[in-house]
């Protein structure tokens, strides 16, 4: 982890004298910057994303899909956002095909479905809960893969934030995780992995499923004949915190704690997603990397 981190955030050579880096400089205000007692009005998001190939494959196979708006009347403030990254998996063509089309149908449909009713622009309501719509989402997005990548497959992590609200749509081993204030960082989605199944019947340990042979093996992914249902939940984003979507080849290469000591550094979300792709370079780059990092203000 030294080796990472030391890379990502090399000392200076003239560290201890003074100077002043914006001497010359407008002052930018951003998520850092701000001064104390700065009213953000309305709330929005602010986002970073990143992708890197690796250090090993030779093409991407990972698609990413990001959307942030913000409504604001004088009485309604709304923050919104669609948030997806999908890990293809079945070699060259196959993959970065399902992970494409699983993307691209779940942003058209969630986008079809959701701007009107969140700006009050249809007569009468479909009925239809968020949840209902991202089982539909996931549903066709497995129709299309099925079509149109035959053999290959995909996972599928989604965010959908209205105001202060998360919902997530989950299949496959592509994490969601929420970052506190304190620091702390979680996984709030469970793996569909068979390694992950093996460490919750007690067959092994989570340091011998780092190297288990099928690690990357998936008993649930889009593409998949069995039927399956995502997993879906909903929670308050994190007061003064973040929330991260990224593939494996984040959290399986650069490892949970070089993620949390890059997070925790005062950096804006761009920067940061791709100080995190860098990592996992660093430590390897054996995989595709896809990165979004979400931060509420206000």
């Amino acid at each position: 982890m030294d080796k990472i981190f030391s890379k990502l955030f090399p000392k200076d050579k003239d560290q201890g004298k003074k100077s002043n880096p914006t001497e010359g400089h407008p002052r930018i205000i951003n998520e850092q910057t701000k001064p104390l007692g700065l009213k953000i009005n309305p709330p929005q998001m602010i986002v970073g994303s990143a992708q890197s190939v690796g250090k090993v494959r030779t093409h991407n196979e990972d698609s990413l899909f990001t959307l942030s708006s913000v409504f604001s009347d004088g009485e309604i403030q709304l923050p919104f956002g669609i948030y997806i990254i999908a890990d293809g998996m079945g070699g060259h063509q196959y993959g970065e095909v399902a992970s494409r089309c699983a993307v691209k149908t779940v942003a058209d449909y969630l986008m079809a479905k959701l701007f009107s009713q969140i700006m009050g622009l249809q007569n009468e309501s479909t009925g239809e809960s968020l949840i209902e719509i991202l089982e539909n989402a996931v549903e066709r997005a497995q129709e299309n893969v099925v079509q149109h990548a035959p053999g290959g497959g995909t996972t599928l992590s989604i965010a959908v934030i209205i105001g202060s609200q998360v919902t997530i749509a989950h299949v496959g081993d592509s994490r969601v995780y929420i970052r506190q204030a304190d620091g702390t960082l979680s996984s709030v989605t469970q793996d569909h992995s068979f390694v992950s199944r093996l460490i919750e019947q007690g067959h092994i340990s989570k340091e011998e499923a780092e190297i288990h042979p099928q690690r990357n093996v998936l008993y649930r992914a889009i593409g998949q004949h069995e039927p399956f249902q995502p997993d879906i939940q909903t929670f308050p984003f994190p007061e003064n915190g973040e929330l991260l979507i990224c593939s494996d080849g984040l959290w399986g290469v650069a490892g949970e704690d070089n993620i949390k000591q890059i997070l925790n550094q005062a950096r804006d979300v761009t920067t940061t997603c791709h100080l995190l792709t860098e990592a996992a370079n660093i430590a390897g780059g054996s995989d595709n990397i896809s990165v979004i990092l979400v931060k509420m203000l206000g």
